[in-house]
């Protein structure tokens, strides 16, 4: 069993940044794909990054692209997800996400395909105007 906790969010001004952070129990070598999500009440969760551990690909939603950055620590089997520039409708709970498989679809990497694995309990980013 692995546990995802997520730190780092809180509230900013528009065009601030925030950075997020999400600590695996585990090593995360054994989980290939690892990402963040989004959700803004009343919507779908959104993928906004998924990165595949074993080739370092990643693909970004078009909405963040330019402007979030993922990173890994290995050591600290740690996730980070660097926010620039951040926007109103950046506003959610953001939830990390691990997945064995994440294949590329239609030139886009994505957890989805085959199911999340693990969630983490989920931080919360509020971006004023």
């Amino acid at each position: 069993q692995v546990q995802l906790v997520e730190s780092g969010g809180g509230s900013v001004q528009s065009g601030g940044s925030l950075r997020l952070s999400c600590a695996a129990s585990a090593s995360s070598v054994s989980l290939n794909c690892m990402g963040w999500f989004r959700e803004v009440s009343g919507k779908e969760r959104e993928e906004v990054v998924a990165f595949r551990v074993s080739d370092g690909r990643t693909s970004y939603a078009e909405s963040v692209m330019g402007r979030f950055t993922i990173s890994q620590d290995f050591a600290k089997n740690t996730l980070t997800l660097q926010m620039n520039s951040l926007k109103p409708e950046d506003t959610g709970m953001y939830y990390c996400a691990a997945a064995r498989n994440c294949p590329v679809l239609t030139g886009r990497l994505s957890l989805k395909p085959y199911g999340i694995d693990y969630w983490g309990q989920g931080t919360q980013v509020t971006v004023s105007s």
